[in-house]
């Protein structure tokens, strides 16, 4: 029983459920005005002191025993008593609610004497008090268990939001730490393996030159060695610019996506060309680095799986949305995937959800695929994004 004056009434809150589904996807979808309406009534209260429940309650109760009095007691309106009965008992206590249908009793009773009715039905006004009680019992206990509802929905929404948000913690610190061992093992390949095939290729090449000198016939098998060893310089800068690119962060996303256009035309001699010279500078390490990933995932796949000849990768604005846009003239996307399949597209989603974007992949008219990631800026002065 509530012994507060100011009692609160509320409707169930369910409008953190929604925002926790958007959050676990990545989407950030466009809230109309309607949404905005509805997740204001479920999180509004409306305060009402007891006395004036009181009040009210007694007001309803003359209002229906004066309009009992002009019908006659022929004919009772026993049933409209409800009414205020069951605003006492649903919005402040059941102890006010038997008060209420006593004194509606009462009143019922007065109005059929005002109308002059020939004998008071005691017994049917016992019945109704007895109807009156039993009504105000349940619907207190409907909401008591309606409440209760609405607190165990509130405290499941916000362990779910803090279940949420440590799981996009969690997103982030392990996109952070692969970024790590990337760039890690992108510079071990750099300077510890490509200095030692280097140094290898010289010695090979001072070899090859003393054995001209002498004009010996292993001179040819030498020049093999030393081209192949000038092959596996060129391959393991390659793979190393595939784990780590150092443009990222000293240029920004625009020249580090024009290099890997470069990289990926000089490793697989297809035509890969990057359609944006202006300057896209991010200033969230993370953001720039999953961009680049979801960039580089996409132009890989086409130019090894998808036999494409010709990849455009796009950076565009339209008003408050950036588009980062991958298009090859490949095989197509399939129409189906299997469960084996895909893990590529798995990790570029996965990518775009960690920064909040949306990521499609379709087929490009009648052959070939464009892979779409999509991010909303709220306000270009204010993100974290400067264009």
């Amino acid at each position: 029983m509530p012994t507060n004056k100011n009692i609160a009434l509320n409707f169930p809150r369910f409008a953190g459920f929604m925002k926790i589904m958007d959050r676990s996807f990545g989407t950030a979808p466009r809230r109309t005005k309607i949404d905005e309406i509805v997740a204001n009534l479920h999180g509004s209260y409306f305060r009402v002191s007891r006395k004036a429940m009181v009040v009210m309650c007694l007001f309803l109760v003359g209002v229906i025993g004066y309009i009992d009095y002009l019908t006659g007691y022929e004919r009772p309106l026993l049933l409209f008593y409800l009414l205020p009965i069951s605003l006492a008992a649903w919005f402040d206590s059941l102890l006010i609610a038997l008060g209420i249908a006593v004194i509606s009793i009462a009143v019922s009773l007065l109005s059929d004497v005002a109308a002059g009715i020939p004998a008071l039905g005691f017994w049917n006004a016992g019945m109704a008090l007895v109807s009156y009680a039993l009504f105000a019992g349940l619907l207190s206990k409907l909401r008591t268990l309606v409440r209760e509802l609405d607190r165990r929905v509130q405290d499941r929404t916000v362990a779910l939001q803090r279940e949420v948000a440590e799981r996009q913690r969690l997103d982030r610190e392990i996109a952070q730490v692969a970024d790590r061992e990337r760039r890690r093992l992108g510079q071990d390949l750099h300077d510890i393996l490509g200095q030692h095939l280097t140094g290898t290729a010289l010695a090979a090449q001072v070899l090859k030159e003393k054995l001209a000198a002498r004009s010996a016939p292993e001179v040819t098998e030498v020049e093999k060695l030393v081209h192949y060893m000038e092959e596996g310089i060129d391959l393991a800068r390659n793979l190393a610019r595939g784990f780590f690119s150092p443009e990222l962060e000293a240029d920004g996303l625009s020249v580090a996506l024009d290099g890997l256009a470069e990289n990926i035309s000089e490793r697989f001699a297809i035509n890969c060309i990057f359609h944006g010279r202006e300057p896209i500078p991010v200033r969230d390490s993370v953001v720039a680095t999953q961009l680049y990933r979801i960039a580089q995932e996409a132009a890989t796949n086409a130019a090894k799986h998808a036999a494409a000849e010709q990849i455009d990768i796009r950076v565009t604005m339209d008003g408050s949305e950036l588009t980062l846009a991958i298009e090859d003239d490949g095989i197509g996307f399939p129409d189906e995937l299997s469960d084996s399949d895909g893990l590529g597209l798995r990790l570029m989603r996965h990518g775009a959800a960690l920064i909040g974007a949306t990521l499609s992949v379709q087929r490009n008219g009648r052959s070939g695929t464009v892979a779409s990631c999509k991010l909303r800026i709220s306000n270009h002065s204010e993100s974290d994004f400067a264009i």
